[in-house]
């Protein structure tokens, strides 16, 4: 599973709140990013479920 972040980030935080071993803040550029190539099996269903409650639909995830 891959997951990514479009140029929809709102930098709200609730991706790196939700699951911050896979989500990262970037500070100077005020996004989210995803620390991973491919999503760490473990931390796939709350992916899902940060992929699903983003207000601005920026996390895309790829079975």
């Amino acid at each position: 599973m891959k997951a990514r972040i479009t140029d929809q980030c709102m930098g709200d935080r609730n991706c790196n709140k939700l699951c911050p071993e896979v989500f990262l803040y970037d500070e100077d550029q005020m996004l989210s990013i995803v620390q991973f190539d491919v999503i760490p099996e473990k931390y796939e269903d709350v992916v899902r479920q940060a992929a699903q409650e983003c207000g601005a639909d920026a996390i895309i995830v790829e079975e």
